[in-house]
């Protein structure tokens, strides 16, 4: 994945692992990826890393939102992931 987006990863399955164990049922999380080319058709895998590592600590993913800006540094793209406890 990349230094950074497991770095990211990381970081999503921690604030998952704490949420399902402070008894949360449901955990928003907001996922930001670097994009050099919006308009191209693609993996987005850093994001698919990290929806993995929430996922893997007992979430789901329920509904997901996406925007795109561009700010100083580039172009980004960002999903709004609601997630839910697994039954």
């Amino acid at each position: 994945m990349g230094f950074i987006n497991d770095a990211k990863a990381q970081e999503a399955g921690k604030r998952a692992r704490q949420a399902f164990d402070n008894g949360d049922y449901v955990l928003v999380y907001k996922f930001i990826e670097a994009n050099t080319n919006s308009k191209a058709t693609a993996p987005m895998t850093g994001m698919a890393g990290q929806i993995q590592a929430v996922e893997s600590n007992g979430w789901m993913l329920s509904n997901m939102a996406a925007s795109e800006g561009k700010a100083l540094t580039g172009e980004r793209v960002a999903l709004i992931c609601l997630f839910r406890r697994r039954p």
